[in-house]
């Protein structure tokens, strides 16, 4: 007797196999109650996905088969639609594991399962398609576009970097610990003036600046051995016969190079310098316009990554190629081009200003687009105003 009443008192209570809610899901949850009413009105279906249904079905046939799992004679596996339904959700509103399990009905590992598939699938199968290395004949298309719509020629892109903040990693130190007093692991991009990504850097600690970032990719290995494709030197004015080469724009931060260039220094510049910093500037701006864009549509970043170090990279990746698969896809649709919306959980990195200044030809080449933009060929009406 005395034996049954111990093992009543130690009696567990029986755990489920699958919890009700779960079970519910097919019923109640928010794929099953929403995503087919949702595709029969294109901006609500645009609000909710960050992207039109022309783009969901796009992303899904790619993925599809690398995301599909068997069923068992125990379980029924969540079909791909569901699970690229559960990530997007996840990245554009922001919301927890936790969260999303009660809103979409199931486990939070099943959560989190899914969303580390699906980001790793949307970055293994379409960056090659969707972050291409560029053709010459892609660089030239981006020199045009800057040309046509920053007013500044031979520019084929322009670089910089931000903080993406996340919660401290596991025995990571300090390394991830930036000047602003939080954690974090940088971005670094160089972007077009079609507000798309070119090129992208994932990862590094947060305590690092942006010039010692870019100096260990490989994007700046080739660069620098000019093995990029990049297009040969041309006038940078069909009336002038002195050839430039095509340049990529920084800040202070990085250094001069004959295909780096950053603003001029210092506070007591004369008038040629001053218009050089103002159209140097008027161009980069877009490299914070689709940084600015991204943390806006997805808006997991406007709070820490609070999943381990290789979720956030794939996580920060997934973004980055559907950024420019929509772009691409679905056009404008809205996006505030501004800057107001930066958040801290995507912000700058510290501008400490290279040592390193560029040899003269480096410094040559910046003071021939200095004169070039104050002549009459390269001037612009308004640019005295804006200094």
């Amino acid at each position: 007797l005395l034996l049954l009443l111990y093992l009543r008192r130690r009696r567990r209570c029986k755990e489920f196999w699958v919890h009700p809610l779960i079970r519910e899901r097919y019923i109640t949850g928010a794929f099953y109650v929403h995503h087919a009413k949702l595709r029969q009105h294109d901006k609500k279906f645009f609000n909710y996905y960050r992207m039109s249904t022309t783009t969901f079905d796009y992303i899904l046939y790619h993925i599809k088969d690398s995301i599909t799992l068997q069923n068992t004679n125990y379980r029924t596996c969540i079909p791909p639609t569901e699970m690229l339904a559960v990530t997007l959700r996840y990245l554009a509103s922001g919301n927890t594991f936790t969260d999303m399990s009660y809103t979409f009905q199931l486990g939070i590992k099943t959560i989190s399962r899914i969303v580390t598939q699906v980001c790793h699938q949307i970055w293994t199968i379409l960056s090659g398609e969707h972050l291409a290395a560029p053709t010459t004949e892609r660089w030239l298309v981006i020199a045009e576009g800057f040309k046509r719509r920053a007013n500044f020629p031979n520019c084929i892109g322009c670089v910089d970097g931000k903080h993406i903040r996340i919660e401290k990693f596991p025995k990571s130190g300090t390394m991830n610990f930036n000047y602003k007093g939080y954690f974090s692991i940088v971005l670094l991009a160089v972007v077009d003036s079609d507000y798309r990504f070119v090129y992208v850097d994932i990862g590094s600690y947060g305590k690092d600046c942006d010039s010692a970032i870019f100096q260990r990719t490989n994007f700046y290995q080739l660069l620098t051995e000019v093995r990029l494709s990049i297009p040969p030197p041309v006038p940078l004015h069909s009336s002038q016969n002195n050839r430039m080469p095509h340049v990529i724009l920084g800040d202070e931060a990085f250094q001069l190079t004959e295909h780096l260039l950053r603003p001029f220094g210092g506070n007591h510049l004369d008038v040629k310098k001053r218009i050089y910093n103002y159209r140097h500037c008027r161009a980069q701006r877009y490299v914070e316009c689709v940084f600015g864009i991204m943390a806006n549509k997805w808006r997991i970043f406007h709070r820490p990554l609070n999943v381990n170090k290789k979720l956030s990279k794939s996580i920060v990746k997934a973004c980055v190629v559907l950024h420019n698969i929509v772009r691409e896809k679905d056009g404008y649709r809205g996006e505030d081009m501004s800057m107001s919306f930066m958040h801290d959980g995507l912000s700058d990195l510290p501008r400490e200003g290279s040592v390193l200044h560029g040899g003269r030809t480096a410094n040559d080449i910046k003071n021939n687009f200095a004169e070039y933009f104050v002549s009459p060929e390269g001037s612009l009406p308004w640019q005295m105003n804006k200094i």
